[in-house]
């Protein structure tokens, strides 16, 4: 078992659930497992169906607490809306969850992001352990405590910044994904070679293949790797107030072919990552020699970098709306160097809708 621990984060990597409680005793601070029923008077479990199906039954049978609740949500981004929140809420109350009470987000980053914001918000607050199953999930937003829903076409636009209690990763569980969820995590993983550490992009290139495979040494590392420079980061700056901007590399362009063409997470963030990419190139930032590792890393794990859609302002004007920008500026995070990104507000709009059109092949 991994750890990665700081003021912040509290991360624990495995290769089952059978250390979950008494890695959450540990962060509790208690000195048994069974003074968890001390200290929570209940525990709320939040999946979707395809954890209840595939992953809830082996993490039950390592959890030995005295009451245990759950809620089913489906599986997809359309559960991350007030509808499905005031539902969640209402039964939180109708089996009179307390503020000594645990919930448990068991599932990937939609899951996260909701029970996240069900405890941020549940009593002002109550404690949250992140379980997560996904690769995205377990890369990157299970850890560094946002949460949130979306309004419309809006991504995350309602939420909260609320710390796990513990982020607890099982990278067993990522064998039961299904190959294109497995692969468009990829793309949340490749973010962070980008953005911190030009070695591990030559790991990934070097062991395409074992990472495909999904070899446990590998895939231990990756995560780690990845969870180790989201840790970091988080820790240096919690509420977003500067470094941890790097973070949304690929996420401003990639957030509205998400909503409008309708595909995974994963791979809009590295359609969005070939956008910034090329606009570095078009402003002298980088090398074509970086923009082809990308392009050759990429293709290693058949993401995509291109979208299909009709009109290309309608992805500019969701850009403009993003809650990450500012004083009417679109904030931009673009590669310039080898590992290294900067984030920019004066990138003129319309070389940004030339990257948008240029990338489109309709």
């Amino acid at each position: 078992m991994e750890k990665i621990i700081n003021n912040t984060c509290k991360i624990y990597i495995d290769e089952g659930y059978r250390n979950f409680q008494k890695c959450l005793s540990e962060v509790c601070n208690l000195n048994s497992v069974d003074k968890l029923n001390e200290k929570y008077d209940a525990c709320f479990i939040i999946c979707d169906y395809n954890t209840y199906n595939y992953q809830l039954h082996n993490m039950r049978k390592s959890f030995d607490v005295r009451y245990i609740y759950e809620y089913i949500i489906n599986p997809g981004e359309e559960s991350k809306s007030l509808e499905d929140y005031e539902k969640i809420m209402n039964y939180c109350k109708k089996i009179n969850l307390s503020r000594k009470s645990l919930i448990i987000a068991l599932g990937g980053g939609v899951v996260g992001d909701l029970a996240g914001f069900v405890a941020a918000t549940y009593m002002r607050g109550i404690d949250i352990a992140q379980i997560p199953t996904s690769l995205l999930s377990q890369v990157d937003s299970s850890i560094g405590g946002k949460t949130g829903i979306n309004l419309g076409n809006s991504k995350n636009i309602i939420g909260a910044f609320h710390q796990p209690k513990i982020t607890y990763i099982n990278v067993e569980s990522l064998k039961t994904l299904p190959e294109d969820e497995y692969i468009s995590g990829m793309g949340e993983v490749i973010k962070y070679a980008f953005i911190n550490d030009y070695d591990f992009l030559q790991y990934l290139l070097d062991n395409y293949e074992d990472v495909i495979d999904r070899k446990m040494n590998t895939l231990i590392y990756m995560v780690k790797k990845c969870a180790e420079i989201k840790a970091f980061i988080v820790d240096e700056d919690e509420k977003e107030g500067n470094l941890r901007k790097i973070l949304n590399f690929g996420h401003t362009f990639g957030h509205g072919i998400e909503k409008l063409c309708n595909i995974s997470h994963g791979s809009a963030i590295t359609i969005g990552m070939n956008m910034a990419f090329k606009l570095s190139l078009y402003k002298n930032l980088i090398s074509k020699n970086y923009y082809d590792e990308f392009l050759s890393l990429c293709n290693k794990f058949n993401l995509p970098v291109e979208y299909s859609y009709d009109d290309e302002k309608e992805i500019f004007n969701i850009m403009k709306n993003d809650k990450k920008n500012s004083f009417s500026k679109i904030n931009l995070v673009l590669p310039v160097g080898k590992g290294k990104v900067e984030v920019f507000d004066n990138i003129e709009e319309e070389l940004i809708i030339e990257v948008i059109k240029g990338c489109n092949h309709a």
